[in-house]
């Protein structure tokens, strides 16, 4: 890609993006989603609510089967809303960040109880219903409602960085994009134009090596012209991520059953099932053996549990203890088979943990 000999001339000269270019590039290479209705056919509402929420924070291709089970399951906002949490959190399990699928049904069962089970159109209504945030308001109003709104996500956020060659860091020029969004709006087929700008980002305008000759607003782009589009974004500089140390405690019965708790309903992971713990702290505990869940002759595992979560790194050392087949469960805790482990809602780190119990009795993936 050649550099211009005077970026900010060059820059200065541009067209301003078109659009109708965008459209009509989407309209020849948009991607074949399983949410996305067919071309010309109007968009479900409850389908764009559920990936939308699926997709934040994860990719496509994970996503992929966990929303169609969902569908599968509860084809509809009132059949969500009639759902136990439980089963949600269960479905949900292995998709992370635990608070979008407590945010689901919560939102499910605002839908169903204020609005007869359907979505409002409105960026405003839509903003009131629980775990709906600007994003996810403007993308429901935008693909299923044909509202003008700038559903301004992170393929938006890369695109249009590098269409202005926005100079300001990540996060704190979130608010420059969003006006920028709405000045390329078109005047008519918004929800088009939002997954137009979904594709461009994720498969033409890419955080790197970025395919510029395929790109439909290689002319107009500011980035390109100055000859350094993987300049844009820029970033703030990465906060240190802390580390928390636990112990795991695997109570494991002669009939083979694993004692297990839910944690409490809100907070991280919140009402997810859990192998009790001690509490995870930088240091780790003093005298973790205060925190085992019954009386037992506890043996360290020569293993450690790692998981990253988004504001801190984890790592659980694994106590285990054998108990007989009769063994009661203490309040609060519950004995699963490996028959039974599918109904509960074990996150990530829970099936890491659990893999450690025997062997085969859960897949930590």
């Amino acid at each position: 890609m050649p550099a211009a000999t005077n970026p900010a001339v060059a820059k200065a000269a541009l067209a301003p993006p078109d659009p109708g270019v965008l459209l009509a590039w989407y309209d020849r290479h948009q991607r074949r989603l399983p949410w996305r209705a067919p071309p010309g056919a109007r968009q479900d509402p409850y389908r764009v609510f559920l990936s939308e929420i699926m997709l934040q924070q994860t990719t496509v291709v994970t996503v992929a089967p966990y929303y169609e089970a969902f569908l599968r399951r509860w084809p509809s906002v009132e059949a969500l809303a009639r759902a136990p949490l439980a089963e949600v959190l269960s479905a949900w399990a292995g998709l992370g960040y635990y608070a979008r699928a407590r945010n689901l049904h919560a939102c499910a069962k605002a839908v169903a109880e204020r609005h007869g089970g359907q979505f409002p159109a409105d960026e405003t209504a839509l903003l009131a219903l629980p775990g709906i945030g600007p994003y996810t308001a403007a993308a429901i109003a935008s693909i299923a409602f044909e509202r003008r709104a700038a559903p301004v996500d992170g393929n938006w956020e890369r695109v249009l960085a590098r269409l202005f060659a926005v100079s300001d860091p990540l996060p704190k020029a979130r608010p420059k994009l969003r006006a920028l969004a709405l000045t390329l709006l078109p005047q008519a087929r918004y929800g088009d134009f939002a997954q137009a700008m979904m594709d461009l980002g994720a498969t033409i305008c890419t955080p790197r090596k970025p395919a510029c000759v395929l790109c439909p607003w290689q002319s107009p782009c500011s980035a390109r012209a100055e000859g350094a589009p993987e300049r844009y974004p820029v970033k703030a500089a990465k906060v240190a991520r802390p580390t928390r140390q636990g112990v795991a405690f695997l109570a494991v019965r002669a009939d083979g059953a694993v004692l297990v708790r839910s944690r409490a309903p809100k907070g991280l992971l919140g009402g997810m099932s859990e192998v009790p713990s001690t509490p995870w702290e930088p240091n780790g505990v003093a005298h973790p053996g205060a925190h085992a869940p019954l009386q037992a002759t506890w043996t360290a595992l020569n293993a450690t549990v790692t998981h990253v979560f988004s504001h801190f790194a984890l790592e659980l050392q694994l106590w285990r203890a054998d108990v007989p087949a009769g063994a009661p469960a203490p309040d609060g805790h519950r004995w699963v088979t490996a028959h039974d482990v599918d109904a509960e809602a074990f996150p990530s780190v829970m099936r890491k943990v659990l893999a450690h119990a025997q062997p085969f009795f859960i897949d930590p993936e």
